[in-house]
């Protein structure tokens, strides 16, 4: 075992995985026993102690759910499919409880250590997609018939960099935005410690010096299959410099579950803190396994989270769209450049701090009728589109006269009714993300988004720019990513 969890209320019952008053993680012994003392709760004998609990043992989450201990009697746990449990109180003013081995509840198991965004019972799923992968450390895609619900399907906890669900993306690419990052496969920009995944952006010049950069080659097209170019589109796998133009000076890591899983339907969380440093870009986000219905933007496309990394940033309203702002958004439409994303775009704005200063729960709770984004289990964003689909929530119907409707034919949330794998990804710049009308403080932006060497003016600014990239606060931090089948 490598953590166990115990999320209980004082006389409030719980159900299921509902969060608790209180939540603990455990991720050492004391005295041989997952042990949690509670200092600051006290019972009597006519209290009733409310609770559930979830470990992760070789790599796998189970937990035992509905549970219920009277100070007068002892505690009971019903006996799991996998390890054993027990559950024991303390004496005086103070409980607690202790695990000596992983609890379960036959095949379901969960993973969210405090429930922010719980599930309301309103999700309905399709059987979905997981496959078995061996995996080290607490990494684990969980493949088995589900008999209770919520029911893990997936989790990766990060004690390693597990490279049979994670692939690194290599490409200079960009996405088609023309950012200023290429991807690689390098433990300086992707690597886990301590039980979270590092993504991290450095500079290119560090690994190939100043002149290659402005002068140079980089051919990303590989010779084995590790380290082949996943990405040719806009010059992705050789770019050279010279004329003005310069190689991607930025270094960065993008990951993907594609070739390991992917799901339709359910409820994700992720917890994460966001990167800082002027002009770095960071995104969550699920693209779909297969192009059903057309290429981009007409399969879809769902960011879970994306941000802005600088520390004074403001739209031309004057409202901070920096570190201290996060968004949800879905593309979608049935070709490039009809994307009706603005139609299905939130964002949220702390009161204080940033995203950066710690760790944030973003969720998503996705079912054959609508599809909601959670911040810290606030609700920020509701996605339905009607009886009649997203052809005529986009009002594509009368906009696009004459045009044939992709989803016709399919469920009402096509074309978000397939299945989808995540991303995760810290790139820099770009052409349109960073707005020319952003007011960014105290140096402004060094680039225009029409320029003919936007990356070379970018670069050329760095001594504005790089000094507020305050080591691995520049990297986005990932403490984990669970999803669950929240039904048959």
């Amino acid at each position: 075992m490598s953590m166990c969890a115990v999320h209980y209320s004082i006389n409030k019952p719980l159900t299921g995985v509902g969060a608790g008053d209180f939540n603990f993680d455990i991720t050492t012994k004391t005295g041989g026993a997952w042990v949690h003392q509670n200092r600051f709760a006290s019972v009597s004998s006519k209290d009733i102690v409310y609770y559930w609990i979830y470990s992760i043992k070789d790599g796998a989450g189970y937990q035992v759910v509905d549970l219920k201990w009277h100070p007068t009697i002892a505690a009971t746990v019903p006996t799991p499919t996998v390890g054993s449990s027990s559950s024991s109180s303390s004496s005086g003013s103070a409980s607690s409880s202790s695990s000596s081995g992983s609890s379960s509840s036959g095949s379901s198991s969960s993973g969210s250590s405090s429930s922010g965004s719980s599930s309301s019972g309103s999700i309905s799923s399709s059987s979905g997609s997981s496959s078995s992968v061996s995996s080290s450390g607490a990494s684990d895609i969980i493949a088995r018939n589900c008999t209770t619900y919520p029911c893990l399907i997936f989790a990766d906890e990060f004690d390693t960099l597990n490279l049979d669900i994670w692939e690194h993306e290599i490409t200079m690419g960009g996405g088609g935005n023309w950012e200023f990052q290429y991807y690689t496969n390098n433990r300086s920009n992707s690597y886990v410690r301590d039980g979270n995944l590092y993504l991290k952006p450095t500079l290119t010049s560090d690994k190939i010096g100043e002149g290659t950069l402005r002068s140079g080659t980089l051919d990303l097209w590989g010779a084995a299959p590790p380290n082949l170019c996943t990405g040719n589109a806009f010059y992705g796998c050789m770019r050279s410099a010279g004329g003005g133009n310069i190689l991607n000076p930025i270094q960065s890591a993008r990951i993907r579950s594609i070739g390991s899983f992917s799901f339709r339907y359910g409820k994700v969380e992720i917890e994460a803190k966001m990167p800082t440093g002027d002009w770095i870009w960071p995104a969550i986000w699920l693209l779909p396994k297969r192009e059903v219905y057309g290429k981009w933007p007409a399969s879809g496309e769902i960011d879970m989270v994306e941000a802005r990394g600088n520390g004074n940033l403001k739209d031309s309203n004057g409202k901070s769209v920096g570190a201290d702002q996060v968004g949800s958004t879905m593309h979608w439409g049935p070709y490039w450049p009809q994307n009706a994303w603005p139609r299905t775009h939130a964002s949220k704005n702390l009161n204080a701090g940033t995203y950066g200063s710690g760790f944030h729960k973003y969720g998503l709770e996705w079912d054959e009728t609508d599809i909601r984004f959670f911040l810290d289990g606030e609700e920020i964003l509701k996605v339905d589109p009607g009886a009649n689909g997203f052809w005529s929530f986009g009002e594509f119907d009368t906009g696009l006269p004459g045009n044939d409707n992709p989803w016709q034919g399919a469920s009402k949330m096509a074309p978000f009714d397939q299945e989808f794998y995540f991303i995760m990804n810290v790139a820099v710049g770009g052409t349109n993300f960073f707005s020319d009308s952003f007011v960014n403080s105290p140096y402004p932006k060094p680039w225009r988004n029409d320029a003919s060497n936007a990356m070379g003016d970018f670069w050329n600014a760095k001594n504005s720019w790089y000094p507020t990239w305050n080591g691995e606060d520049a990297a986005m931090q990932v403490n984990y990513v669970r999803v669950w089948k929240m039904k048959p």
